[in-house]
């Protein structure tokens, strides 16, 4: 834990450069907030090393009590520079936006980011680009001080219900991807500022793009570029960024097209995109919302932005017909791939749970018949598919225990139901008549608490933050 505070000390030292190049007043909180970080880093690091583990090794619960705890502490010390320079003057809001930011989830406090400094902008998108692999991973990859903990880190970090190593070396596969992720980001950012973008904005939503986070350095989100390469841009890269970044990694440093077009998961997400695509497509047509090629261009924009948990606009989408809202609900449940920084419930865990589902009603016809679930040409164990079910049963009893507290604190019935499943899923947008404007500020500071909460529970995948509430959790090991 003293490990991740003093890197996160270093990160808010290095975002402490823009506002000395820009001139603006924001730098006294990101000193200071690098200093809080630094000193508990330190303390926390020096009482480690005094009552080191007697037995040599992080365990996996250990794993799961680092991975956790390290958000939690990442948002508060990440959470300074936005109270201390004034700009969030609340620090349940500065907290709020700061674990908005870490867990990729995109919603935002803030009425007028278009006042906030540049240094409190690229901080912002600098929050969901590390937390869009994950805190615990970045670490696990470049800094391997963990021995061999770091399979213990990587079990309790990694998304999906399978996890596959490029490596026998966790650290070495986590660089693989690290890189791959760069990439992604590098590219982004050029083929935005090709297209028109200054380059501090290119930059920001490169960040956010790649992350999946859909944080923006204007209002408008996307819609005030007005640029229609921008959107196709942007959309491209929402989509690279939900493909598993294992795959990604074959493709363009090994050239292995082919393990891209066989895999199970990628024809899943290719699938959920085109079908919910051509559904807002027709919906928009045959309401004569837009023409032909507005809609397929806003269908395709907003439909890869919420598969993807990406949560970018380009329109208000809260002026089209109710039938696309709920249309654009069920995306919010679905996700992209395992093993990217996107999302929801992943469609690998949707293609085991359909699969699954078609097996029984094969067992029904032939009761003795031996019936596989095969992904990827390989035999899912009885233990994942379960595993399946339960993540599937908890993720969808979370948003209706958040949809109930959210009606109990006075929101909405639509707008309840959103904010739960938006929070759940990490996307930000939510379905109703705010829709992408809801004012996450106006709610009431219990409300702003359990958001964060839902966030980092989602980010996490429900396991990994409700397995560290239960008591057997914390009996002797």
């Amino acid at each position: 834990m003293g490990v991740l505070l003093l890197i996160e000390s270093g990160i808010l030292l290095f975002c402490a450069l823009i506002p000395l190049f820009y001139g603006e007043n924001d730098l006294f909180g990101f000193v200071m907030g690098s200093l809080a970080s630094a000193c508990i880093g330190m303390t926390a690091l020096l009482i480690g090393k005094s009552t080191k583990n007697k037995e040599g090794a992080m365990t996996r619960r250990d794993g799961y009590i680092v991975v956790a705890v390290s958000w939690i502490l990442f948002s508060i010390f990440g959470s300074l520079p936005y109270y201390i320079s004034g700009y969030i003057p609340s620090y349940t809001d500065a907290f709020f936006e700061t674990m908005s930011g870490f867990t990729t989830t995109g919603a935002t406090i803030i009425k007028d980011v278009e006042i906030i400094p540049h240094g409190l902008l690229f901080w912002r998108s600098l929050t969901q680009w590390i937390g869009g692999l994950g805190i615990v991973f970045f670490t696990v990859a470049v800094l391997p001080v963990f021995g061999v903990g770091e399979v213990q880190l990587f079990a309790a970090e990694a998304i999906g219900p399978t996890h596959n190593k490029l490596h026998p070396r966790i650290s070495i596969s986590g660089r693989w991807i690290i890189t791959v992720y760069l990439l992604i980001t590098v590219l982004c950012a050029i083929s935005l500022r090709f297209c028109g973008m200054g380059i501090f904005d290119s930059i920001n939503h490169a960040l956010t793009t790649a992350a999946t986070g859909g944080f923006s350095t204007k209002n408008a989100s996307i819609a005030y570029f007005n640029s229609h390469s921008v959107e196709y841009v942007i959309t491209f890269f929402m989509f690279l960024s939900g493909i598993n970044y294992g795959l990604l990694f074959f493709v363009i440093f090994h050239g292995k097209l082919r393990k891209l077009a066989e895999d199970t998961q990628f024809k899943w997400y290719l699938m959920f995109l085109i079908v919910f695509t051509f559904i807002v497509y027709i919906g928009l047509f045959v309401s004569n919302t837009y023409d032909g090629a507005t809609s397929v261009r806003n269908a395709l924009f907003h439909v890869t932005a919420i598969i993807t948990s990406t949560g970018f606009t380009s329109t208000d989408y809260t002026q089209w017909p109710p039938f696309i809202w709920m249309t654009l609900g069920l995306c919010m449940y679905f996700g992209a791939c395992a093993g990217s920084t996107t999302g929801g419930m992943k469609s690998i865990r949707i293609a085991i749970l359909f699969k699954s589902m078609r097996n029984e009603f094969n067992r029904i016809l032939h009761p003795n018949a031996i019936l596989p679930v095969r992904v990827n040409g390989k035999v899912i164990p009885q233990s994942t598919r379960q595993g399946v079910l339960t993540f599937s049963i908890f993720f969808f009893a979370l948003v209706f225990v958040g949809w109930f507290f959210y009606l109990a604190i006075g929101i909405d019935i639509a707008e309840a139901y959103g904010i739960s499943l938006s929070c759940l899923s990490n996307i930000g947008l939510t379905i109703g008549y705010h829709g992408c404007n809801i004012p996450w500020d106006d709610m009431p500071t219990i409300g702003k608490w359990f958001s964060t909460f839902l966030m980092l529970v989602g980010r996490l995948e429900v396991f990994s933050v409700l397995l560290i509430l239960t008591p057997s959790f914390w009996k002797h090991r």
